[in-house]
């Protein structure tokens, strides 16, 4: 790993940061309206003695003997209402009875201390209550389909349709204000360094390279078509000319992509540009940028600089171009002792290329049941299998290989462990090997207790520019066609580009990517050069990318940028296993909205004017 990687990951341990603490980083004046003068979690022992107006969700009552007690609740929290029956206006009594979970009150009433040993601990508001002498139904509910305070699983598909009942859940308000408060952060921070918001068009050009574009077409111009942006990028750089030399932008992005378990069609991120700039310069700002937004927000404390590792050595060592560097093992290269092995299956493996690749975890002991179980992981990644040897006293005790091993083999997958643990590997073509072996070593270091809780950032660098696709025959770019190439290896772009080295960096965090970005290309000449590697012909770049090459040749200064993807980085500082948690209103897994069913139908007429004709699937097969 580079220079500067010896770094502590966090100063403290972190537990998840609660709704309440959230809350009082976000609200931090009264919600005062005309219905309410305060919020209902931000009545304080201060306010004993003083009669105020509250109004909120009723959470849940209770009934003890005759006497209500309910917990309202609004966004800055909830707090304990009393309802005597003789405290309130007779002809409120009937109505008193009715109210039930999720009524939306108006309540007016005194605030008192609770009685001592009434007290709750685990809300801001737990020392007082209001006993009220009023109230107003400003809404009434329905049973919803399921309780904001159920313990229990809900399917993913009932909550994403009754979102608005999600959102009540104290974890997603947590989750919700926790991403608010990420961007505020966010935005304090670049603001105080001198950068300009600026927004860039919904509506442009599709330029297809990459992913698919989400199309939109023209009314005025028919059988034409806009194209949602898949991100700000060709915009921000035009913005470098123009001479704005610190751009960012909170923006939503949108891919039309295959559909994937944690992915969603529309997305954000927080895009930053700057001029005259050097890769230093962007990831020194970017972890400063970083640092400021996880001590304000979560209050975990992050040592800068973070560690760098090279996409080679990342590869090799981890399997992956996204490392978790909190896992202590690292592959190892075990080809040249099955050199010689006794099984056909390795053999012409090694025959064909491939190799053998592993890791040992040291003084380990590991189920039967569990070794068969990291089997089938395996296989399900589309290898053969995944060898095991469990290593004691120095020897190899057991493996479903056992008997196919040489006593030097045996030897030699030893020495791996020392005295005890266990060896993993796989035999198959590099890049499945390393992905399987990867997979493995993630597993057992989460579910053996190696894993290093925490925020462990990493930078990799030095990404190769292009890689061959071999459906395609051509070459293709490792991140995208404007990243510009290191100047040493300039003079080899034509030559070998297989070697030519990206001046592009990608953020980590526990093993998840949460950025991007590169210093761009601003030569006009050395971006034609880079097009034709990549077998766009003259005609097709001035179609697709005549307009930024053009806005290149009016001073373009040297500059690069980052984009952050803000929903990964909330779910990660959130402790969430998927984005989805922290969206307000995000698509299924299958691409579907659900509280709208959206994408849907449109009437004929809004087709006839746009100049559309769907084509079905009876007739493409009738072609």
């Amino acid at each position: 790993m580079a220079e500067g990687s010896e770094v502590k990951r966090a100063n403290k341990s972190y537990e998840s940061i609660s709704l309440q603490e959230v809350i009082k980083k976000v609200i931090s004046s009264p919600l005062s309206t005309h219905s309410k003068d305060i919020g209902c979690g931000q009545v304080s022992e201060e306010l004993i003695g003083k009669k105020i107006k509250l109004a909120g969700w009723v959470e849940s009552i209770r009934d003890h003997g005759g006497v209500k007690f309910l917990d309202l609740v609004d966004m800055s929290g909830k707090v304990q209402v009393v309802i005597r029956p003789s405290n309130i206006p007779s002809e409120k009594l009937p109505e008193l009875d009715e109210i039930g979970d999720f009524w939306v009150l108006k309540i007016e009433g005194k605030v008192e201390r609770r009685p001592e040993g009434t007290e709750n601990p685990n809300i801001s508001t737990g020392k007082v209550e209001i006993i009220a002498h009023n109230f107003d139904i400003l809404s009434k509910s329905e049973q919803p389909p399921f309780s904001p305070k159920d313990k229990k699983e809900i399917s993913e598909e009932i909550r994403l349709k009754y979102r608005y009942i999600d959102l009540r859940r104290e974890k997603m308000r947590r989750n919700i204000l926790l991403r608010h408060l990420v961007s505020r952060k966010i935005r304090e921070f670049l603001w105080s360094k001198s950068f300009v918001e600026i927004e860039t068009p919904f509506l442009t050009k599709s330029t297809p390279e990459g992913a698919r574009d989400f199309l939109v077409p023209s009314r005025i111009y028919k059988g034409k078509f806009y194209a949602l942006p898949q991100s700000p990028q060709l915009f921000k750089q035009i913005l470098q000319v123009a001479g704005f030399e610190r751009y960012f932008q909170i923006v939503r992005c949108f891919r039309d992509e295959d559909l994937r378990a944690d992915r969603q069609p529309e997305f954000t991120q927080v895009d930053i540009e700057m001029s005259f700039v050097s890769e230093e310069d962007i990831m020194r700002t970017v972890e400063e940028l970083i640092r400021f937004v996880f001590k304000e927000s979560i209050d975990v404390e992050l040592q800068i600089p973070f560690p760098r590792i090279t996409y080679k050595e990342s590869i090799e060592k981890y399997g992956t171009d996204k490392p978790d560097i909190s896992i202590p093992f690292h592959i190892q290269d075990l080809t040249k002792i099955f050199s010689q092995s006794k099984l056909d299956f390795i053999r012409r493996v090694i025959e064909n290329e491939g190799k053998v690749l592993g890791f040992g975890v040291k003084d380990i002991e590991i189920s039967k049941s569990k070794l068969v179980s990291l089997e089938r992981e395996a296989k399900s990644m589309g290898v053969g299998g995944l060898m095991w040897f469990v290593i004691k006293n120095s020897q190899v005790s057991a493996s479903p290989v056992m008997k196919f091993l040489s006593e030097e083999e045996k030897k030699s997958i030893s020495d791996i462990c020392e005295k005890n643990g266990v060896v993993f590997a796989v035999a198959e073509k590099e890049e499945k090997a390393r992905s399987t072996i990867s997979r493995v070593m993630k597993i057992i270091s989460k579910e053996f207790g190696f894993y290093k809780k925490g925020f462990n950032f990493v930078w990799v660098v030095d990404f190769p520019l292009f890689s061959y696709d071999e459906t395609e025959k051509r070459f293709v770019s490792e991140h995208h066609p404007f990243t510009s190439p290191k100047e040493e290896d300039i003079a080899i772009l034509e030559s070998d580009p297989l070697k030519v080295r990206a001046r592009a960096y990608d953020i980590v965090l526990n093993g998840e990517e949460v950025g991007g970005g590169s210093i761009r290309i601003h030569r006009p000449e050395l971006q034609r050069k880079i097009f034709r590697i990549l077998n766009l012909s003259d005609e097709e770049v001035e179609e697709r990318f005549g307009w930024f090459i053009n806005a290149l040749r009016y001073g373009a200064p040297p500059h690069g940028g980052i984009a952050l993807g803000l929903d990964r980085l909330v779910a990660l500082m959130a402790e969430e296993e998927s984005i989805r948690e922290v969206i307000p209103f995000p698509k299924s897994q299958s691409g579907i909205c659900h509280i709208t069913g959206a994408p849907s139908e449109v009437y004929l007429k809004q087709l006839d004017e746009l100049g559309i004709m769907i084509k079905t699937e009876e007739k493409e097969n009738n072609k």
